[in-house]
């Protein structure tokens, strides 16, 4: 028994040796197989956020500055020349707000319809919290505590002073200017009355098509109520010669200026311009040189807007 013993010891060390051999090369090829698997997943982390990140910047279209081209522009002819700048292809949707804002206001829901039930100062404040989301420097300087003495309005209570901070690269709303020009087509337009068409029912929701069913006739809120008209999905209809989409109809949009009869920049007023039109609004509010106007401190079930940066 000792001798059977003593001859199966050296056996059994000899598989000990060559299994202890083999272990570093085992444990050696998981380290390695455990690194490629971290970079891996290091990779997908990296391209997953770089994608969350330029979701935002996909969404903006670049615009070459210029004179009007569009001769159905308020601006045409005259002696303004629009510097380049970027504005979002689409209206800003309630999905975009509620990751900014944390709520929605808007009275038809859906995350990729148009954000509504917003008012002027709603949206400079959502303006500069998505640019210190995004890391950008805000572009107002937004003072609650001081009214601002530009306001003339007797029915707005807020009158928050708003200044822009210059050479901020965040997120803002388009002049009035801009927006037209943007609407218009910029320098690739071809003088559309509506913004990408001449033909609104290709371009625009408005009070006679964005119900249950067609409506015609003159304008009546007792058919449009009757008809269940509402807001639509952002980018439904045909785009602009710039690739932009709902600049006529859906929701009516904020601008930053003032809105004077004959003035087309004033420095003070009391009402705000808004552009566009909406789903309630007759055929005439959809022409890109309709001049819409609200209280600053005002909001409704078509009113929304979308951003717009520096070039």
């Amino acid at each position: 028994m000792r001798k059977r013993f003593i001859f199966l010891l050296p056996v059994f060390l000899m598989v000990v040796i060559a299994c202890s051999q083999q272990m570093p090369e085992k444990t050696e090829k998981a380290g390695k197989t455990e690194k490629i698997e971290n970079a891996e997943k290091t990779e997908n982390n990296e391209m997953i956020e770089k994608t969350e990140n330029n979701k935002n910047k996909d969404s903006l279209v670049f615009v070459k500055g210029g004179t009007f081209v569009n001769t159905k522009s308020n601006f045409y002819g005259k002696s303004i020349t629009i510097s380049s700048f970027y504005i979002d292809k689409y209206e800003i949707t309630q999905k975009e707000w509620v990751e900014v804002m944390g709520s929605n206001p808007s009275g038809f829901k859906g995350d990729d319809l148009p954000v509504e039930m917003v008012s002027w100062y709603d949206v400079i404040e959502y303006c500069n919290k998505r640019s210190i989301k995004e890391g950008l420097m805000p572009y107002y300087e937004i003072d609650k505590n001081k009214k601002d003495p530009g306001n003339k309005s007797e029915h707005d209570q807020l009158k928050w002073t708003v200044t822009i901070n210059e050479g901020a690269n965040g997120y803002r709303l388009p002049t009035e200017a801009e927006w037209e020009y943007a609407a218009g087509g910029g320098q690739a337009s071809k003088s559309y009355m509506y913004s990408g068409s001449n033909n609104v029912e290709e371009v625009a929701w408005y009070w006679k098509n964005a119900g249950d069913k067609p409506l015609s006739g003159d304008w009546n809120w007792t058919m449009i109520e009757g008809n269940k008209n509402k807001t639509k999905t952002v980018g439904l209809q045909k785009p602009n010669e710039l690739g932009l989409y709902d600049m006529s109809g859906n929701v009516r949009e904020w601008c930053w200026n003032w809105y004077e009869d004959g003035n087309l920049d004033s420095a003070s007023g009391s009402l705000r311009i808004v552009k566009g039109g909406g789903w309630i609004g007759d055929i005439r509010n959809n022409e890109i040189s309709y001049r819409g106007k609200f209280e600053a401190n005002g909001f409704g079930p078509d009113q929304g807007f979308r951003v717009s940066r520096a070039g």
